[in-house]
């Protein structure tokens, strides 16, 4: 019982004493012109489009290892 004052004491001394940290104000350290913008943009374009394939070949693949069983099964069957 000792110890866990001990411990709950020094968590309360640690956090008592902490201080608020503030972020910096991005409209000083961000001095970017549009171009870098728009490229950004560019960029999220690229990878979104890259996406909706690459999430139709998933399904593709899951709806394909998902119904194999199910041949496979009535293979057997007619044989």
């Amino acid at each position: 019982m000792k110890t866990n004052g001990r411990i709950l004491m020094t968590a309360i001394a640690l956090l008592g004493s902490s201080q608020a940290a503030y972020a910096a104000s991005t409209h000083t350290t961000y001095s970017s012109g549009w171009l870098v913008l728009a490229f950004f943009g560019l960029c999220a374009l690229v990878v979104t489009v890259q996406l909706i394939p690459a999430i139709m070949l998933l399904a593709g693949m899951l709806k394909g290892l998902l119904s194999s069983k199910k041949s496979v099964r009535a293979m057997q069957r007619s044989r």
